[in-house]
């Protein structure tokens, strides 16, 4: 089972809200997860964006694999692989 971890959209329409989750890489966008790690908010200025460094460390110690998106959000939040 490959394990990623990706955003998943929340929020309304033309208001999106992210929520940074552990999933298998096969499930949906929206769909089944693993475990939340944190949270996203592309909407405030500057844009917010909360991890929990712990769990965040455990899962890329454990072989998780960030997306692009994820990663950037990860250098912006201190977190190294």
């Amino acid at each position: 089972m490959a394990v990623k971890i990706r955003l998943r959209r929340m929020g309304q329409k033309k208001a999106p809200f992210y929520r940074i989750i552990v999933a298998d890489s096969r499930s949906p966008r929206d769909g089944r997860f693993i475990e939340e790690i944190g949270t996203y908010d592309p909407n405030t200025n500057p844009s917010t964006v909360r991890v929990n460094e712990e769990l965040a460390k455990k899962w890329l110690s454990n072989g998780a694999q960030p997306t692009e998106v994820v990663s950037r959000l990860f250098k912006v939040a201190g977190i190294e692989k």
